[in-house]
């Protein structure tokens, strides 16, 4: 390598950062000939930090980053992308790290507006085994590009829905990481919001693609991004009410919240809350799938898709919340917010996502204010013999998959009559029954 840098270092920098690509290019096609996974060394990431991180000005970085987005679209073998786009990416943990994301940013921005589906499956790969710290660096910029600076440029984000939707599933959930609604800086954008609520009622699959294409083993690793972005998406939706309230919005009469409603190009209207139950619609949906493909993967009662581990914060949330608001000021927003959470406990242990006992849940539960569904929920309505995958003490299972699933049959006559709350009839066999709270 140290010929390489010396015949770099007579070059200027937009030269000297394209031999580099070049250099990669040969050195990585080689290595993959006699090893499937080839070791990144020292040598390739110093050229690649020297010569492309460091040296650029604003207009030799864009004429890199066209030549970039080229070279990803005519390389035709994917393993050679793959590690190419790793060996530039990867953070290091140096200096050279803020340099690295911010080209990444910029790179993959380009990739959405001219339509790059290689560079966007890279990044799929790199946001699924990159530490979540970085990958919400990775969201912050697109967000920042396509639903803040310029408006309706979110139109040019949404539709690489057809052309990547393993992108958009990574990208959802690096999303929902780092909008968490912990503060009013930190509650998505109306245009994202919107965005990813009709990606999902157009496909409610796609949140499961990284689930449903990656080999899975019982653990996942900590500090990474979750297989699915299904506990975000409950974190939204259980925790929009409150943090739209702790806005200051003034409450109407009928109990839904006032808030300013604008409208898209085409003059609809875009009320968020309205966005909010449409999405945990959705999840519920989503978690209703899940059974069948936990039991095709042999995960079922092994893996938990919603960490019980990521609930107990998020409770804590709703707790403080529900206090920091005044339930005499907040009690509509605060009986939403809980039957939002009862709905998403309820069909996500139901369906196998969330692992854990009943008393766990009376436990993670206790100090919530009371709400009838989700009494109804921790009390366990129905006692069933359990699932031969699962440990005796764990969840009944009050649901089948919805109809059209088919692998596992209902069977009605199992089932007794089934104690209810007003407005909520658990039927077996048919989809999870959603009241339109808003």
């Amino acid at each position: 390598m140290s010929d390489i840098r010396h015949s770099l270092l007579r070059r200027d920098a937009l030269s000297a950062a394209k031999e580099v690509l070049y250099h990669l290019d040969i050195y990585f096609s080689s290595q993959l000939q006699s090893a499937p996974l080839p070791i990144v060394d020292k040598g390739p990431v110093e050229l690649l930090e020297e010569f492309v991180f460091q040296r650029l000005n604003s207009l030799q970085e864009l004429q890199l980053l066209e030549i970039m987005c080229n070279y990803f679209q005519e390389q035709t073998k994917d393993s050679v992308r793959q590690i190419i786009f790793s060996s530039l990416f990867s953070p290091q943990g140096n200096k050279a790290d803020d340099s690295r994301m911010s080209l990444l940013g910029k790179l993959v921005s380009m990739a959405v507006a001219v339509c790059r589906i290689p560079v966007l499956e890279c990044a799929a790969s790199w946001l699924q085994r990159t530490p979540v710290v970085y990958c919400v660096r990775l969201a912050r910029a697109l967000v920042d590009d396509y639903c803040c600076l310029v408006p309706g440029s979110v139109q040019t984000l949404k539709q690489i829905f057809s052309a990547s939707p393993r992108f958009c599933c990574q990208f959802i959930t690096s999303v929902t990481a780092l909008y968490d609604l912990s503060s009013d800086d930190l509650i998505p954008p109306l245009d994202l919001l919107e965005m990813i609520v009709s990606w999902i009622f157009e496909d409610p699959r796609l949140i499961l693609i990284t689930f449903l294409n990656t080999p899975i083993a019982a653990s996942l690793p900590i500090g990474f991004l979750e297989l699915t972005p299904l506990t975000g998406l409950i974190r939204w939706c259980v925790k929009a009410p409150l943090a739209y309230k702790r806005k200051k919005k003034p409450s109407l009469s009928n109990g839904h919240v006032a808030t300013k409603v604008t409208k898209d190009s085409g003059g609809m209207d875009r009320d968020p809350h309205l966005l909010y139950s449409k999405l945990h619609l959705n999840v519920l949906q989503v978690l209703m799938m899940l059974q069948v493909h936990l039991t095709e993967k042999n995960l079922y009662g092994r893996l938990g898709l919603v960490l019980f581990d990521h609930m107990v914060p998020l409770v804590e949330e709703i707790n403080r919340l529900a206090d920091e608001l005044n339930p005499l000021n907040a009690s509509q927003e605060i009986e939403l917010s809980l039957d939002r959470l009862a709905q998403a406990l309820q069909v996500a242990m139901a369906s196998g996502a969330l692992l854990c006992t009943r008393d766990d849940l009376r436990t993670l539960c206790s100090r919530l204010p009371h709400n009838n569904l989700l009494q109804l929920v921790i009390s366990g309505p129905v006692q069933q013999a359990p699932h031969a995958a699962l440990p005796p003490g764990f969840y009944p299972h009050i649901h089948t998959p919805p109809l059209g699933y088919g692998a596992v049959p209902a069977h009605p006559a199992a089932h007794p009559a089934l104690p209810t709350h007003p407005g909520h009839t658990f039927i077996s066999g048919m989809t999870f029954p959603f009241r339109p709270i808003r």
